[in-house]
């Protein structure tokens, strides 16, 4: 139950970062990519959570094939159907994260036809589930602000809000696109990183 995952870090079996990994962990990925967050913010968790929270990853079960397809069809409903866009398109996912899954195709029209690309494909129905977990998290924060001596100190409600924009941008996908294009471009002369180019169309 939610009521039990919140409560389950107060538990005693195991080390309290170990506690809070899990009840991240149970309370679904908005919450495992919160608590990725946190990991990251020193000033905010002790080293040894912090430690802990880095091992968290989105397991995230695909949408299904028919998911996968009736997005497809919306999406690429003015070009003709998707079909036209792809000569092939593969539609068991090589990745699958809280936000989006990845999906491997290949072009079938246009200049680039014949290329392999890497779809991203953002889950049906994620923004209605972000905006009920984010609001879960600020109520949250304002009861840690309210009953923990450190509470205003750590500003957990401007943690909350920093954590809503950051997954609102990577529902972003034309922002992502920009910023991987901005990336590869800053990187065509090195060795060290290899960005895949975007088709933006």
């Amino acid at each position: 139950s939610l009521i039990g995952a919140v409560f389950f870090w107060r538990r005693h079996e195991a080390p309290r970062g170990a506690r809070l990994r899990a009840a991240c962990q149970e309370l679904g990925p908005l919450f495992v990519k919160f608590g990725q967050l946190l990991s990251t913010r020193p000033d905010l968790v002790p080293p040894d959570i912090a430690h802990e929270l880095a091992a968290l990853q989105d397991r995230v079960p695909p949408f299904p094939p028919a998911e996968v397809e009736a997005l497809l069809a919306r999406t690429y409903a003015r070009d003709g159907g998707w079909r036209n866009v792809f000569s092939a398109f593969d539609m068991t996912p090589v990745a699958s994260a809280s936000v989006a899954q990845v999906h491997f195709a290949t072009l079938g029209s246009g200049k680039f036809a014949g290329r392999d690309v890497a779809v991203k494909l953002v889950r049906p129905g994620i923004d209605k589930t972000i905006a009920h977990d984010v609001a879960l998290l600020y109520t949250m924060a304002g009861l840690v602000e309210s009953n923990f001596a450190d509470g205003k100190r750590l500003k957990p409600r401007e943690v909350i809000a920093e954590f809503d924009k950051t997954v609102h941008d990577e529902l972003d996908m034309v922002r992502e696109a920009s910023n991987a294009s901005t990336l590869r471009r800053n990187f065509a002369d090195g060795t060290l990183l290899y960005v895949p180019e975007v088709y933006f169309d």
